[in-house]
């Protein structure tokens, strides 16, 4: 079980304690992303995830650097969409020693303008790194073709216009305007003790209070992009609308991308890389938004098999939305997420994110037994019926990125 206190300000501080265990995460969770920037702010959430690292108004980069080596902890971060999260992990005698290193860079990073600048060239350089990545480029462009309207859509990494124009005072409003009370969680788990939570309750009491502010609504809608480049294969995204990340269909859904195209006993990969040799790569995935969702079959493959591919994608959806699924194949699919979930127990970290991910997603956290439950009580006709409502050709979305065709050519062979 965890527990869980909230301060005045709004700042929730969740955590469970594993007495058996010497590691203790702890995760510092904010509720904004790109999707609450503005079209001048865009890059800024992750910007500012970088800028936590170069220094404090006490302490050079450096000297964090050297004061978590010395502990044998480690600390890093990421943006998301809706998210950001700096996190670390220590032994538990040095828990207090993380607290107040990530307290430092939460509170009191400087926003140097020479490392301003410096790191604007390491965040062009990795916006490079990215679109040299087929994979990560056609995803995005998917992502940004279907949700056009809203920041939803958005690169997480911005913009270089707009990050060309940013400062550290503005970077610094930014984050005075959304790293408030209401949008902070504080996720731990492991070897915790109660003066630890005192510890932190006491740092965070002063955050001021308030919300992270407004996103505008997302809403799908199709979209053909393709992505002409010089590359051995063509890259290969289909998009169909997803699910909200609080939609009570989630089990349900993760099953179905899991049977479709979750492992290697899945639909799509023994029919088009083993029965057909069409592939090397074939997968479904899902993303979860707070008012959207997006459900991808990705796939990576030469120019001349790429027309036989897609026929044979198109024709296990319709045949997963026409025949259903077999006991068997949910049997396994359910075998798989309870495996994930008891296994991830084992890791301090993978238990701080689930708790603070939920938290601020759901505003509480359910037991492992209460999830299990949820998938044991998925059947063949919930994952059909949700098949047939969500792949729908009728609106499908495509992403190409190679020695593509024309997009007319790709929406005849998905026969739309």
């Amino acid at each position: 079980m965890y527990e869980k206190t909230t301060l005045p300000n709004g700042v929730r501080i969740v955590w469970e304690k594993i007495p058996h265990v010497r590691s203790v995460s702890m995760g510092i969770w904010v509720g904004v992303g790109s999707r609450y920037e503005t079209t001048r702010e865009a890059g800024a959430s992750h910007f500012i995830e970088h800028m936590l690292f170069k220094g404090t108004e006490s302490r050079s980069a450096s000297e964090l650097a050297s004061i978590m080596d010395g502990i044998g902890g480690q600390v890093n971060a990421f943006t998301t969409k809706e998210c950001t999260c700096l996190h670390g992990r220590v032994l538990d005698t040095h828990l207090g020693v993380l607290t107040d290193v990530l307290s430092d860079m939460f509170f009191h990073s400087k926003f140097a303008e020479r490392d301003i600048q410096n790191e604007r060239g390491v965040i062009f350089e990795e916006i490079d790194m990215y679109r040299d990545t087929p994979e990560d480029l056609t995803s995005e462009r998917l992502t940004s073709a279907v949700f056009r309207v809203g920041a939803l859509g958005k690169p997480i990494l911005g913009k270089k216009s707009a990050l060309r124009a940013m400062t550290g005072e503005s970077l610094c409003s930014y984050m005075s305007r959304h790293y408030r009370g209401e949008s902070v969680v504080i996720a731990l788990s492991g070897n915790v003790s109660s003066g630890d939570i005192d510890r932190i309750s006491d740092r965070f009491s002063g955050l001021p209070g308030g919300g992270a502010g407004k996103f505008r609504k997302a809403e799908y809608a199709p979209a053909v992009t393709v992505k002409r480049k010089s590359l051995e294969q063509n890259h290969i995204c289909l998009g169909f609308p997803g699910i909200r990340v609080t939609d009570g269909n989630r089990f349900t859904m993760q099953l179905l991308i899991d049977i479709l195209g979750g492992g290697m006993s899945s639909r799509l990969f023994q029919k088009v890389r083993e029965e057909r040799g069409l592939c090397y790569t074939i997968c479904a995935y899902g993303s979860s938004y707070r008012d959207a969702g997006l459900l991808s079959v990705y796939t990576a493959l030469g120019q001349e098999t790429e027309r036989e591919a897609l026929g044979v994608i198109v024709s296990e959806i319709g045949r997963l939305c026409k025949d259903g699924v077999t006991e068997d194949e949910l049997t396994r699919a359910r075998e798989q997420v309870k495996v994930n979930i008891l296994m991830g127990l084992e890791s301090t970290g993978t238990r701080m994110n689930r708790l603070g991910r939920n938290e601020l997603f759901f505003g509480t956290t359910p037991t492992v037994d209460e999830i299990i439950a949820r998938y044991e009580a998925v059947t063949p006709e919930d994952i059909q019926d949700a098949a047939r409502r969500h792949l729908d050709f009728e609106k499908v979305s495509l992403s190409v990125v190679g020695k593509a065709d024309s997009a007319e050519r790709y929406m005849e062979l998905l026969h739309i």
